[in-house]
């Protein structure tokens, strides 16, 4: 899935679990060693193991050992009809949304000159659109799926926040966890589309964490509504919702209840998730909160790995743009994931996609590979659609099942 950052409203995947929940149980080690240089591990490739007759690695799928721990792979990826199984059980699961919730806006026009007041082209805008970016589209993708989201968020006492309300009212996403916040306006992103290129981006918004009694609302809601849910997604896009106070509230809950826990991180916030279950950055986020930039095999398992550590993670999925997904795991097993995206038409909320998808598929019983497997599809499908979108179950299982051809 193709690269993006928190420059963007609805978070681009750059390639797509609770504290409490543990990883999938490992087989006999492999003998894969570590090779320390500096303050750096380099992975040493383990032996080749013999396989046994009739068994055939599936296609495009790495599952090596890595970090020093070395375990040899459960099967990868799921059968077809587990797929189809699991992706079943995503109807009436009950997720809830922990972020910033924000308003696409989308004007779309034409370009036939250029302005004599400037050396700007002069858009004719012909007609105007919006979605529900940010934890929204968490939250709209959920509902796409089945599955029945929990939104906690803030708006503002404005005519945007009241247009969200009706939005998500119309997706099958209740805003009663929604708290107003008259202080702060609805952020909106303001996108000037023409012949499906974008010219320019204007945005409304305010980055003050919420505070007073829209703060104290919102965590009433929290205990209220989040021990009815079966997982949590934390969206932080830096907006002020998901701060010290409102996470502590959330992750505490959710670990009293062994929820599985997905955040989707703000790359300078990435100390505040230490002991999630899963975390979900893009690889320029993984690479900025390591202080690394993520160029190859080797600054990529090293940015990996070392993020897993750091926050103590169950696992941390890197999205990689055109090159997939590449899964770290507490325990010492890696899994790279290719893309299956065919056509990339705007990258717009796929790590929003993925953050959800990979929530659900836990909440559903799924193992962390085979939840972010199911996640790679479903951002792909998102992205060949220009704007934040969703993909339903019917157009996801369809997905995998090209994918097991």
């Amino acid at each position: 899935m193709p690269g993006g950052s928190h420059a963007s409203n609805s978070r681009a995947s750059s390639g797509a679990a609770s504290s409490a929940r543990s990883a999938p149980a490992s087989r006999a080690p492999i003998g894969c060693s570590v090779q320390r240089m500096g303050a750096h591990a380099r992975e040493r490739p383990a032996p080749r193991s013999r396989r046994r007759a009739g068994r055939r690695r599936p296609a495009g799928v790495d599952r090596r050992a890595a970090g020093g721990y070395g375990r040899a792979p459960m099967p990868f990826p799921p059968d077809l009809d587990a797929l189809r199984a699991l992706v079943a059980r995503f109807a009436g699961r009950r997720v809830a949304v922990l972020g910033d919730v924000m308003l696409d806006r989308y004007l779309w026009g034409r370009v036939d000159r250029i302005s004599p007041e400037a050396p700007v082209p002069v858009v004719e805008v012909e007609r105007e659109s919006f979605t529900l970016g940010g934890a929204g589209n968490v939250a709209v993708n959920l509902a796409s799926l089945g599955a029945v989201p929990v939104l906690f968020g803030a708006l503002g006492a404005d005519a945007a926040g009241g247009e969200m309300r009706a939005a998500f009212e119309a997706r099958g996403v209740s805003s009663s966890a929604i708290v107003e916040d008259a202080a702060r306006p609805t952020t909106v992103k303001t996108r000037l589309i023409a012949h499906s290129q974008q010219v320019v981006r204007f945005d409304r918004e305010s980055r003050a964490d919420l505070a007073g009694a829209a703060l104290d609302a919102l965590l009433a809601a929290l205990e209220r509504d989040l021990p009815s849910c079966e997982a949590l997604v934390v969206s932080d896009y830096g907006k002020g919702v998901i701060q010290p106070a409102t996470l502590a509230r959330a992750l505490g809950l959710a670990r009293a209840r062994r929820l599985p826990v997905c955040v989707d991180p703000k790359e300078s916030h990435i100390d505040h998730y230490r002991g999630v279950g899963i975390l979900t950055p893009n690889q320029h986020e993984a690479g900025w909160a390591q202080g690394r930039r993520v160029t190859d095999e080797a600054s990529l398992l090293e940015v990996g790995w070392g993020l897993q550590r750091r926050l103590d993670a169950e696992a941390v999925l890197v999205t990689r743009g055109a090159q997939g997904m590449s899964l770290f795991e507490r325990g010492g097993r890696v899994t790279h994931i290719p893309t299956v995206a065919r056509e990339v038409y705007d990258v717009t909320g796929a790590g929003d996609t993925v953050a959800s998808v990979v929530a659900l598929a836990l909440a559903a019983g799924a193992d962390y590979p085979a939840a972010c497997y199911v996640a790679n599809h479903a951002a792909g499908l998102v992205i060949r659609e220009i704007g934040t979108a969703s993909c339903t179950a019917p157009q996801l299982l369809a997905s995998l099942a090209d994918g097991a051809r």
